[in-house]
């Protein structure tokens, strides 16, 4: 069996852009802003990096094909560039390459970064690929909205939960991280919202409001690995390492077999079995200090609790309500707004995830700040619910 990737690797320095419609900015500068603030936290020179992963989804948009849209726009030392994509996952993808690369012994110090420009699609929402008319019915005639409203459905269906009561609860879900990312000057949407009004917003997909998507947005974000001895020998201290990095990828269970309801999410449930065992996690619930989940909508944190074995299966609204997953609740959720207030520039969520926990574990957030965390967990879910690859990594505070 694999060891694991326990404390082999720790992250040096990270960095992310103001999200936003960033029409200031092409993906070159985004890639900028996020990379030079990464360099200047890890205390290093271009010429140390060995080797880079880059995260981008849809390359109609300026970025290209390749590694060479990152290694142009960084003015990278002429190092191994791989671009990288798995969907919405993608940021998480690129992270992981450079953390297997450092763990392997294949390069000292290695740089993931991730980026998209959503806004200058022109969509409303993620753009919906055409299968054309070689495999007309190959895809999905449904919206991303839509699928995860069926979600929503089986989940309530299954739990023998009220209408009202789930509605209540991922309203909460959207009102807990609005007034998390208030607090973030990063973030995309800073208002603050109320229950009343995320409830009574239109409609887009029942039963998930318009408060219950996330936004649309243009982003980056970047982090710089390496292994504990060197990071020490540099002068680091209080190191972050990586003490867990999982994916797991649907397999057609979900979507060609009716073992599946419909109701969670099975790569999820997987890739945290894996994460766990290979931290050395025994009770996520008590020893899990924040999380950044992959907040789509509102109802995909919510099964997320769940599927990541935080909450009780069927309790998970119980436990949003509570406000167990609140900022001063018992394991902080979108302590810095999450995608519903980012918004998912696709190729840079997973790394914007790390990027939050990595700030917090250091001590970093400012007025975000929370008490002595010592392991942070994200969760980065590509797809839709019943075709989707999951990832869920783990970091913490060197020793824990």
């Amino acid at each position: 069996m694999p060891a694991g990737i326990k404390d082999k690797v720790a992250v040096i320095g990270m960095g992310c852009s103001k999200f936003g419609e960033r029409w200031d900015a092409g993906p070159e500068e985004l890639m900028v802003e996020a990379y030079l603030e990464a360099m200047k936290d890890a205390r290093i020179e271009p010429t140390q990096l060995d080797a880079a992963w880059f995260s981008t989804h849809i390359d109609e948009i300026g970025t290209g094909k390749g590694g060479t849209p990152a290694s142009l726009a960084l003015r990278l030392p002429n190092i191994a560039v791989t671009r990288v994509e798995n969907f919405c996952a993608s940021g998480s993808e690129a992270f992981r390459g450079a953390v297997y690369a450092v763990a392997a012994g294949a390069a000292d110090i290695a740089l993931a970064i991730g980026v998209e420009k959503l806004k200058d699609t022109g969509y409303g929402g993620l753009p919906v690929a055409n299968p054309g008319t070689l495999a007309p019915q190959t895809m999905p005639n449904g919206s991303a909205p839509g699928n995860f409203a069926q979600l929503a459905s089986a989940y309530r269906a299954k739990h023998g939960v009220s209408k009202d009561d789930l509605k209540r609860a991922i309203a909460h879900v959207s009102v807990k991280s609005h007034a998390n990312g208030s607090k973030n000057p990063k973030a995309h949407l800073r208002n603050v919202v109320t229950e009343e009004t995320v409830m009574n917003a239109p409609m887009i997909a029942e039963p998930l409001g318009l408060f219950d998507c996330c936004g649309v947005s243009d982003g980056a974000a970047a982090a710089i690995v390496t292994t504990p001895e060197i990071a020490k020998a540099m002068g680091h201290s209080d190191l972050v390492t990586v003490k867990a990095m999982q994916l797991s990828v649907s397999n057609g269970l979900e979507s060609q077999h009716n073992s599946w309801d419909g109701s969670y999410f099975h790569t999820a449930r997987i890739a945290a079995k894996k994460a766990y065992k290979e931290a050395g996690v025994e009770n996520p619930r008590k020893e899990i200090s924040m999380m950044e989940v992959h907040d789509c909508f509102s109802i995909t944190e919510l099964v997320t609790m769940e599927d990541l074995f935080i909450s009780e299966e069927g309790k998970g609204w119980k436990d949003v309500l509570d406000g167990f997953y609140d900022a001063d609740g018992g394991v902080p959720c979108q302590i810095d707004g999450g995608l519903k207030c980012f918004g998912h520039p696709i190729g840079a969520s997973g790394l914007r995830m790390l990027y939050e926990m990595y700030l917090q574990l250091k001590g970093r957030a400012a007025e975000r700040q929370l008490k002595s965390p010592k392991l942070g967990m994200t969760h980065n879910l590509g797809g839709s619910p019943s075709t989707n690859v999951c990832s869920v990594a783990i970091v913490g505070l060197q020793g824990v």
